[in-house]
């Protein structure tokens, strides 16, 4: 199965989905041919991505029913520059959510684009895409409870922790959870 995922345009963002081949690219360190294929550079911190690029990568390959849900590239609409990137942890509705919500999402704002209103432009894309396309409505973030600039980004989003999980590789992480549509918030907010 193979088949073309059309981006996610904001304001200010596009929210391109990485292909496999792309991701298969990255990983080999064909930047250029990873970037020709985005349609934007990709930064050189983009090496430091290797295990959210091989698991999504790994996740596409097992169920490209997953391709739509899985790693997007934040990219800045002025500049065309890479800015992070987002993805669903899974298609809706999977077991591991424990009836906390229908999907997780998850996002990395690289360290030169923070504070700029990037990450919350790009989670209520992604989360309004989410509800458009499959009528999901309870979304799910696991953040560190000392991440402090996400746990107020979810904060202003209106998610709530439900609960506390220690994840093997990540240590504890508070379970989060806000229906949609998520609360407007302070435009002047910046995580």
């Amino acid at each position: 199965m193979s088949f073309e995922v059309p981006d996610i345009v904001g304001e200010r963002l596009i929210l391109r989905h990485l292909s496999p081949q792309t991701l298969r690219d990255a990983l080999a360190q064909r930047f250029a041919e990873a970037a020709a294929a985005l349609g934007a550079a990709l930064p050189a911190a983009w090496q430091e991505e290797a295990a959210i690029l091989a698991l999504r990568l790994q996740d596409m390959e097992s169920d490209p029913a997953y391709a739509p849900w899985s790693l997007r590239a934040i990219i800045l609409r002025d500049s065309g520059e890479v800015a992070g990137h987002l993805n669903f942890h899974s298609q809706p509705g999977h077991p591991y959510l424990q009836a906390w919500g229908e999907v997780e999402l998850g996002y990395t704002v690289l360290p030169a684009f923070r504070r700029q209103g990037i990450a919350r432009e790009a989670v209520r894309l992604a989360a309004r895409w989410a509800h458009e396309e499959a009528g999901v409505r309870r979304f799910v973030l696991s953040i560190a409870p000392d991440n402090l600039p996400s746990q107020a980004l979810a904060a202003r989003l209106g998610f709530r922790k439900v609960h506390q999980v220690s994840d093997p590789d990540d240590g504890p992480e508070d379970v989060l959870i806000a229906d949609w549509p998520f609360p407007e918030g302070p435009v002047a907010g910046r995580e």
